[in-house]
């Protein structure tokens, strides 16, 4: 199998602009030093690509080695009945290990012409499903001692809310796709790559096709990751969470609550649970005031880091126009399923 050839001038263009972007950051923010470019930019951003790397790797084997129709039968009920097909369901399946490897497949899957482009974006919209119990070990067992009664109901409403979704989608794909979808998703034997595939024919079929998608990646990963940094050191997303937490606080929420929602935004997730917590057992907010200060929170906090973490990755999976529409749909989907839980919980 010949190698699919890298074109290395778009590398070059965008090594350039990163350096252009990361020059800026040095003349314009005094505080940056190069120890703090190293640990907190230059790390994680190679950290980063590992995984990507990582990610391509394990959906090109799964792919090549047959893997693809075992995953898939895992959710074929569902993925049939939503017309999503095979593919969607292998994807699916393997959501609940990497997301990476999940959107590499849609991809791989979308470029060779076994799923539509809709296909695709209910694909990796229902893959918010997978990615809640990817992360809930971590985050349960932290959150529950935090915050308690008030954290279990936060999580059933949270989980409530991705299975909403999760349904709405797919009855979206049973009655808005074609049948011809379903077929034209459904995965045959005979085209599948036998299971005891030689390990040479797959590493060949790796180096064929990874050194280009992942220059392909590398071309808005880097700038885009190296752009939103400095922006979060110049302080635009702080500026960014105070003028939206400045208008979160309500008739039905008291002042204090102001502060869990500004914590969910200025730390990490724990900081804004604990000072829930706190609060809660200070008796200044009650369960319920608490679990809606959770979810304003939880609302106004996440696109904002999504757009910091995941942004660079999904316009380098796919492409800055898909990764965009992909990712900005998501998360609005995401934040109306939760009002609507969110609302439903208050009023009942």
């Amino acid at each position: 199998m010949n190698s699919e050839p890298v074109n290395p001038y778009p590398l070059y263009v965008s090594l350039t602009i990163s350096g252009l972007i990361l020059l800026c950051g040095v003349i314009l923010i005094p505080d940056l030093s190069i120890r703090q470019i190293l640990a907190r930019l230059l790390w994680p951003l190679t950290r980063l690509m590992l995984f990507i790397t990582m990610g391509l790797i394990i959906g090109q084997v799964i792919e090549a080695t047959g893997w693809t129709k075992t995953l898939a039968a895992l959710a074929r009920p569902l993925f049939r009945f939503g017309r999503l097909g095979d593919h969607c369901g292998a994807a699916f399946t393997a959501a609940f290990f990497s997301g990476v490897t999940a959107n590499a497949m849609l991809l791989d899957f979308y470029k060779d012409g076994k799923i539509t482009r809709k296909q695709l974006f209910l694909s990796n919209f229902i893959n918010q499903l997978p990615a809640f119990f990817l992360h809930l070990p971590t985050t349960f067992f932290i959150v529950i001692p935090l915050t308690g009664w008030a954290g279990g109901i936060y999580f059933l409403i949270t989980f409530s809310a991705v299975i909403l979704r999760t349904v709405l989608f797919l009855v979206y794909g049973h009655f808005g796709l074609s049948p011809a979808a379903i077929e034209n998703g459904h995965l045959e034997s005979g085209e599948l790559p036998r299971r005891e595939r030689k390990f040479k024919d797959v590493w060949q079929r790796i180096k064929s096709r990874l050194p280009r998608r992942l220059a392909g990646i590398a071309v808005y990963v880097v700038p885009i990751y190296i752009l939103v940094y400095m922006l979060n050191a110049m302080g635009m997303f702080q500026w960014l969470r105070e003028t939206l937490s400045g208008f979160v606080v309500t008739a039905f929420m008291p002042m204090e609550s102001l502060s869990v929602i500004i914590l969910s935004f200025a730390a990490e997730f724990t900081s804004g649970f604990a000072a829930a917590g706190a609060l809660l057992d200070a008796g200044v907010l009650t369960v319920k005031q608490t679990v809606i200060a959770l979810l304003i929170g939880n609302i106004l906090a996440f696109p904002v880091r999504a757009i910091r973490h995941q942004l660079p990755r999904y316009i380098g999976i796919f492409s800055p126009k898909m990764g965009s529409q992909i990712l900005l749909l998501g998360q609005g989907f995401r934040i109306t399923s939760i009002m609507v839980a969110g609302i439903l919980y208050y009023y009942i």
